[in-house]
């Protein structure tokens, strides 16, 4: 038995090691990108040379190569290089979200919130709260990872349970269930955008809303919080055992009078919120409902869902920041504006070239040959439409584990993914919701993702010899669950026929 563990532990460690060589070495995602851009000018002239060509199955066209690398394409490149990146749909709604969300991090806000929920759960609940206040942690971006990661170990230690349980059911929410969540967050508008451009290139009029995969997030929340859950109780607190570290037990600090007093000024400032948008959109003649045909999904609330995240974020943190007087004058309402922006400035830098690359991508049409060719070998390849969104689950999911951001993955993928189905039949929305299951199931056993070494550091204070190969063991339970139970769901989702967010349905009518 001693033999065959260390059997396989050895191979573990092998194909840890073998990730690890592969991620590093991987160039920078902005480098890569610039890469990328110049391989598509490259082969704009291969295949022009060629003169490869394809027919348009919707408008029945011939479709030709574009070739950049001549006078009339260095001119393009040159003329539009500023517009291609100010035009990027992606960055003026992660720039506006991330106003919002910054003022909410700096006020105190987000922490104190995360940290009532935890307190108020019954000792039963514990672990379910914890795992669910990581999903619901993904709306700030990367506030889970740096305040309740650390937190669940503190709390668990705190109830005399193993502190690497709490760590691992709170960083699974935070990670694991990335593409889980009952708000939208940053990351719902960025890949939204993405699968907007990448759509355009078979529909040039087609708009994916950031609250596009909304149903499904909604209820992958439950299933994933539970999912975790029985993960934590079932296999990881089992496996660690009873802990016999020497880190000391820590008081989990319990909110001060100020700290209640902004919760009760957010709280009443976000049901005054509430009940006006709500008067906005249930009356037929709503302030907020379509202007012309009194509709709501193509209402003013759900095509500026950015800016509601930017004033929802806006009004509840500064309610909380003057109850709690972490805010006392307009400044600090700045200053914490400008320090979530001074966060995006390798995301500014990795924008410019990705839109570059995904420009070039359209202009040269080998985004259209590609899908319209690899269309034609899926349509006879005999797989149905479920045995195809799973392998994209599955492709999704691999490349995780080399490349770890959802942005960059998807700037990749979606212009080669989303025409590809769409000249199946199925919705850029759809293609998108199979992505964000992979992304997210493979996202706490990627070295690759950003925050994987701190979430090490965090282990090893309570196991000092804690390292990949402790993180990896400790999460692969809950990669393997969440992925079962995400095939599964997506799977139910499809058979239903049930749209994945508000007017988003499963098919794409050519």
């Amino acid at each position: 038995m001693a033999s065959d563990a260390k059997s396989r532990k050895g191979m573990i460690d092998r194909f840890l090691g073998y990730v690890e060589r592969i991620g590093n070495a991987l160039p920078h995602p902005a480098t890569l990108f610039a890469l990328l851009a110049v391989s598509v000018i490259f082969f704009s002239w291969v295949f022009s040379l060629f003169d490869i060509s394809v027919t348009h199955p919707g408008t029945g066209e011939t479709v030709r190569p574009v070739n950049l690398l001549s006078v009339e394409g260095l001119h393009r490149i040159l003329n539009t290089m500023v517009t291609n990146f100010t035009s990027f749909a992606p960055l003026g709604t992660v720039f506006v979200s991330m106003l919002g969300i910054g003022i909410a991090e700096s006020s105190g806000f987000i922490g104190t919130a995360l940290r009532q929920l935890v307190l108020a759960a019954p000792r039963k609940l514990l672990t379910f709260v914890i795992v669910f206040a990581g999903i619901l942690s993904n709306t700030a971006s990367e506030v889970g990872y740096v305040l309740l990661v650390p937190l669940g170990g503190v709390i668990f230690l705190a109830v005399g349970r193993h502190p690497i349980a709490g760590m691992a059911a709170a960083f699974a929410g935070v990670s694991g269930g990335y593409s889980a969540n009952l708000l939208l967050g940053t990351i719902d508008p960025l890949l939204a955008g993405l699968s907007q451009e990448a759509a355009r290139i078979i529909d040039s009029g087609y708009n994916v809303n950031p609250a596009s995969n909304y149903y499904f997030l909604f209820i992958s929340t439950f299933f994933i919080a539970a999912a975790g859950t029985w993960v934590t109780e079932k296999i990881v607190v089992p496996r660690l055992g009873e802990y016999r570290g020497e880190a000391e037990k820590e008081e989990l600090r319990p909110l001060t009078d100020d700290e209640k007093r902004g919760l009760r000024f957010a709280w009443i400032t976000g049901l005054v919120s509430t009940v006006i948008i709500l008067v906005g959109l249930i009356p037929e003649n709503g302030f907020l409902r379509n202007i012309e045909t009194g509709g709501i999904l193509d209402s003013a609330f759900l095509d500026g869902i950015v800016a509601f995240i930017f004033l929802g974020a806006v009004v509840l943190a500064v309610a909380y920041g003057i109850g709690a007087r972490t805010i006392k004058n307009d400044t600090d309402v700045m200053n914490g504006m400008g320090k979530a922006i001074e966060t995006l400035g390798i995301y500014t830098v990795l924008v410019f070239f990705a839109a570059q690359f995904v420009a070039y991508f359209n202009w040269t049409n080998l985004g259209l040959i590609t899908a319209i060719e690899g269309a034609e070998i899926l349509k006879t390849s005999g797989l149905g439409p479920i045995p195809l969104m799973l392998a994209f689950v599955v492709i999704t999911a691999i490349i995780n584990m080399v490349m770890g951001s959802a942005s960059a993955k998807w700037a990749i993928m979606a212009p080669v993914f989303i025409p590809m189905f769409m000249l199946l039949g199925y919705s850029p929305e759809l293609v998108q919701a199979a992505y964000r299951v992979g992304d997210s199931v493979t996202n706490i056993i990627s070295p690759m993702m950003s925050y994987f070494a701190l979430i090490v550091a965090f282990m090893a204070k309570y196991e000092p010899k804690a390292g990949i190969g402790t993180v990896i063991a400790t999460m692969l339970p809950y990669s393997i669950t969440f992925a079962l139970i995400w095939t599964v769901i997506l799977i139910v989702w499809f058979l239903l026929g049930a749209p994945v967010g508000p007017g988003a349905g499963l098919f794409y009518a050519q």
